[in-house]
């Protein structure tokens, strides 16, 4: 239960699909002596958040009831987000934010983590398939300091709205309005209602469209059995293409196929003998190998044309993880030092489509490569998991598993 006096920050993260392209200017431009050590910062942040996304991953499937659920996220989004976040965060608030996003395992500082950032969310808004961006929308009367909303701006791009809190069904009209158009309608309703103490509500979003370089041929795509479990079998509109990178992992029974996208990007699908197995053992040395497969197999690999959506409620899950104070003694001093402020809520959605032009996303030791297929067809028609992932760099952009397309 709040107390009037205590304001709240209210924190979305959002992924979905839009085309967005940004201007070239360079608020984050890194000095010529600084350049290694910035370069060093940037990939322990990536290799930081990709730790994040196999950790977060296991915290979603965990609870009984995410069982047979789809589960698609953006650990880059969240990281993003909570990074932001850790602009205002102080003492013991902070250290926990940079424990559950993996910062403090490589001695990352703030100032590292907000060029990382800055760069990170550069490289996407100059590209056409891709855009990351952050807004925060203040209560016209709450007097924020100033340096937490230069920085915001200055690193993580934030677009910065005031509002009137007080009158509830404007300021979430807007809030929706504001999405709906970054995300070309994909995510229309964001907010249903508001805290009446809610005084910032700080937003992020990651938007990816992605094609194939040769689609799939739509006549080759049939009704087909997509098995859940032992008792159960759903109809999938099943796509099929020919020739593809391909392995399989001997270790932990799982085979990857590697679908590169036009761009720098790839999607990894992993169907394994046990799905246990590949969540408790999936790594980043795995998937750097599982990037690396430069051979194609003649054989028929068929995928479940589906269009999902999750929303997920993160506090229990961050809690869960260690970042427990920011929702209930928090010290966001660096936010406002005229307030109390805690996280009343941290909220993710995220939207992917997949069919046979490409894929729109609005969020190691034992590889052996077979001479031929292991059988004549790859079917992705029992629960696999997936990623989407920046190849250049292996961050892993999106992370999901589809138990059922229908859902």
């Amino acid at each position: 239960m709040l107390i009037m006096i205590c304001a709240t920050v209210v924190l979305w993260i959002l992924s979905a699909v839009v085309c967005v392209g940004r201007g070239a200017h360079d608020p984050c431009h890194v000095q010529d002596t600084t350049v290694d050590r910035f370069n060093d910062g940037l990939t322990m942040v990536i290799s930081a958040n990709n730790e994040f996304a196999f950790r977060l991953y296991r915290e979603l499937s965990e609870p009984s009831d995410s069982q047979g659920q789809n589960i698609f996220f953006s650990p880059i989004c969240v990281s993003l987000a909570l990074a932001a976040l850790s602009v205002g965060a102080r003492e013991e608030t902070h250290q926990q934010i940079f424990n559950v996003l993996g910062f403090n395992d490589f001695q990352l500082s703030q100032s590292d983590v907000d060029e990382a950032f800055c760069r990170i969310v550069k490289s996407k808004q100059a590209r056409e398939d891709i855009t990351a961006g952050t807004a925060v929308f203040v209560d016209n009367l709450f007097k924020s300091q100033p340096e937490f909303l230069r920085a915001l701006k200055q690193f993580y791009f934030a677009e910065y709205f005031s509002v009137e809190f007080t009158k509830a069904t404007d300021a979430a009209n807007t809030i929706n309005k504001y999405v709906s158009d970054k995300t070309n309608g994909r995510i229309d309703k964001l907010v249903d209602g508001l805290n009446s103490s809610t005084v910032l509500y700080l937003l992020n979003y990651i938007y990816y469209k992605g094609k194939w370089p040769i689609g799939f041929d739509p006549a080759l795509t049939k009704l087909d059995e997509f098995t859940v479990d032992e008792n159960k079998k759903v109809p999938v509109q099943m796509m099929k293409i020919d020739k593809h990178f391909s392995t399989f992992d001997e270790e932990i029974g799982t085979f990857v196929l590697n679908l590169p996208f036009s761009n720098s990007f790839s999607m990894l699908l992993l169907m394994p003998d046990n799905m246990t197995t590949l969540e408790n053992m999936i790594s980043l040395t795995r998937v750097t190998e599982w990037l690396n497969v430069t051979e194609s197999r003649d054989c028929g690999i068929y995928i479940p044309k589906f269009s999902i959506k999750t929303s997920y409620t993160l506090n229990d899950v961050l809690k869960e993880m260690g970042m427990t104070d920011v929702f209930d003694h928090a010290n966001l001093s660096g936010i406002s030092k005229e307030h109390n402020l805690t996280v009343s809520e941290v909220v993710h959605r995220a939207a992917l489509d997949v069919d046979e032009e490409g894929a729109s996303a609005a969020a190691a030791t034992g590889n052996v490569v077979f001479d031929s297929c292991l059988k004549q067809d790859l079917k992705f028609n029992s629960p696999f998991m997936f990623m989407i992932v920046e190849r250049s760099t292996e961050t892993i952009l999106f992370m999901g598993k589809i138990s059922n397309p229908n859902l």
